[in-house]
């Protein structure tokens, strides 16, 4: 597992000198995953924490709860307006300096989303959010999407820190046509033998970088403050997209001088970033 520390002068400049981000993609190849530290402004993360976990009660009377396969597992959106809105979450310059050498130019975010895993003692099922582009392949294709999460608080196995699978993003048994993302118990004792999962500490202020096609799973949140995570899927230029990510008029400018293309659509009225998901037992690709 790697895990990255900028320097001071990779500070200064926002970005990673050319050793780190040479050890951060091989990470990526190898891995399926790398851990950045220290990468977003606590501050701007101690607001988002006090606004997200208030969301928290309004969701949850909600008629319909949008938990993730089982109740506990919370899908919530964060706040997409002003004075919620910060450089270092959504256009954060050293993920997309990683994003965009994986994926090339062009790279686009497609989703502004997350999930908040309750104080609770369940665990989702193994699954993977995207399999491999076709059917029958016997080497995976490199990296075509990437998922950046963002803990909005101190993340650890005690309160629900996610479980990966490492090198899984190379198993070639799931495809993306598959009508259901979950992982067979077999394939999970199979991929067990070989190499079994983690749960990683992730302090607020850091990111976890991952290839959409790892398998992971929500877990058990066993203290009393829920765990609330971003998360924002890069695809490759060349991926279709039918949803864009609705913010409000007078945030565009928010938006350029960015390599990464967000797809955006401006709105005069309130967004409805509460009740817009749905409960689910996840079935396919909503990408």
């Amino acid at each position: 597992m790697l895990e990255l520390y900028p320097s001071e002068n990779e500070r200064k400049r926002n970005s990673f000198d050319a050793k780190n981000l040479k050890l951060a993609l091989q990470a990526l190849r190898k891995d399926g995953f790398v851990i950045l530290h220290e990468v977003i402004s606590t501050n701007h993360i101690e607001s988002l924490r006090e606004r997200m976990l208030a969301d928290v009660d309004s969701i949850l009377t909600l008629d319909d709860v949008p938990f993730q396969f089982n109740d506990g597992h919370l899908q919530q959106d964060p706040p997409p307006f002003p004075p919620y809105l910060f450089r270092d979450v959504l256009l954060n310059d050293f993920v997309v300096q990683i994003t965009r050498a994986t994926l090339g130019e062009g790279v686009k975010n497609t989703m502004y989303s997350g999930n908040t895993c309750l104080p609770n003692e369940t665990q989702q099922p193994l699954h993977v959010d995207h399999g491999q582009l076709w059917p029958g392949l016997k080497t995976a294709t490199p990296a075509f999407s990437i998922v950046a999460n963002v803990p909005i608080v101190d993340m650890t196995p005690e309160n629900g820190s996610t479980e990966i699978w490492p090198g899984t993003h190379l198993d070639t048994t799931r495809s993306h046509d598959e009508k259901d993302i979950k992982i067979a118990p077999e394939d999970e004792a199979r991929r067990r033998a070989v190499v079994g999962p983690l749960q990683p500490n992730v302090p607020a202020g850091g990111v976890i970088i991952r290839d959409m096609r790892v398998w992971h799973r929500g877990m058990p949140n066993y203290t009393d403050t829920p765990r609330p995570m971003i998360a924002m899927v890069h695809f490759v230029r060349w991926w279709h997209t039918n949803k864009s990510l609705l913010f409000p008029i007078g945030t565009e400018a928010f938006f350029k001088d960015s390599p990464l293309t967000t797809i955006t659509k401006f709105v005069e009225e309130p967004i409805d970033y509460i009740s817009r998901n749905r409960k689910y037992d996840y079935q396919g690709s909503k990408l």
